[in-house]
């Protein structure tokens, strides 16, 4: 079988059988389709260790960054054992596929006072009832009050929004659903925005598009993870001093803000839907690397 059939039949069970993300089942169909560039065989079974390391060099010369390559090296060891697995292949090639050791990135978080500030900010502005900054007033309470993930915002419908109870029911990763509560002030900017924006977005559209989704774009469909970041990039990148900031900056601000508030761990674990625990701990070391910080600035002994 030819490489790039295989490639296609593999991600399509990535996204049927073991339903992966959309992104990720990309990311992996993009690696795979790089690596048929690189490497000089047509047919799955000529490609050896020798060529898979010939191509993670070439990505190393290119400058792709650590946390790249070893998103690389997981889809060829994904892809070959598949392929070894549905008899394409005699042998996995890539058991000896070494992947570059990630190092810890911590992930960028706003103060506290900072994302009141600009939440604040915004609710004054929503106040002139302009349905767009009513929306993105809404979206970013919900986004820092939920710590949800972009594409868990996208995909909300209103029936998922449970406003008597504070709740929202979203799909994670692996179409896993949970609940997840928000606060007072997310429940105000959502009653706003049901009450004056979104009504307002439709009628500005001309009409609703089939389904209830809960945000909107400015044509009346379902808002886009695009339309998304380029919201945050704006109001929270004047609290960072930069644009290059997208929605994870709130989920990461409000993980390390309930630590730091004394929220235990598994809690939050379970709020922000992650699988392992290790993945959750991360933010326990940006709240110490904060305490670090301010013991430095404040104690006459530091």
């Amino acid at each position: 079988m030819e490489f790039d059939q295989a490639a296609d039949a593999y991600a399509e069970q990535l996204s049927r059988v073991r339903r992966l993300s959309p992104a990720t089942v990309r990311a992996y169909r993009a690696d795979l389709r790089d690596l048929s560039a690189t490497v000089p065989a047509a047919e799955l079974p000529d490609v050896d260790l020798e060529a898979l390391r010939e191509w993670l060099w070439r990505a190393t010369q290119r400058g792709d960054a650590r946390s790249t390559l070893a998103r690389r090296t997981a889809a060829a060891r994904g892809f070959f054992a598949w392929a070894t697995e549905e008899g394409l292949i005699p042998s996995d090639p890539s058991l000896r596929l070494v992947a570059p050791k990630r190092g810890r990135t911590l992930p960028r978080v706003a103060t506290a006072q900072g994302v009141r500030g600009m939440l604040d900010d915004l609710a004054g502005r929503a106040g002139a009832a302009d349905p767009v900054v009513l929306r993105d007033h809404a979206m970013l309470e919900v986004l820092y009050g939920s710590a949800i993930r972009v594409s868990e915002l996208t995909g909300l419908d209103i029936d998922d929004v449970d406003l008597e109870r504070a709740t929202l029911r979203v799909l994670g990763k692996g179409s896993k659903e949970r609940v997840v509560p928000f606060g007072v002030p997310a429940r105000r900017a959502i009653e706003a925005y049901l009450t004056r924006g979104r009504p307002a977005l439709i009628v500005r559209a001309g009409a609703q598009r089939p389904g209830a989704p809960m945000f909107l774009g400015t044509r009346g469909a379902r808002i886009s993870p695009r339309a998304v970041y380029d919201v945050v990039a704006r109001e929270l990148g004047a609290v960072l001093g930069t644009s290059s900031v997208g929605p994870h900056a709130l989920r990461h601000s409000a993980a390390t803000h309930l630590l730091d508030g004394g929220a235990d761990l598994r809690a939050v674990q379970e709020m922000l839907g992650h699988a392992s625990l290790g993945t959750t701990q991360i933010y326990t070391h940006v709240s110490s690397e904060r305490l670090a910080a301010t013991y430095k600035l404040a104690h006459p002994r530091a």
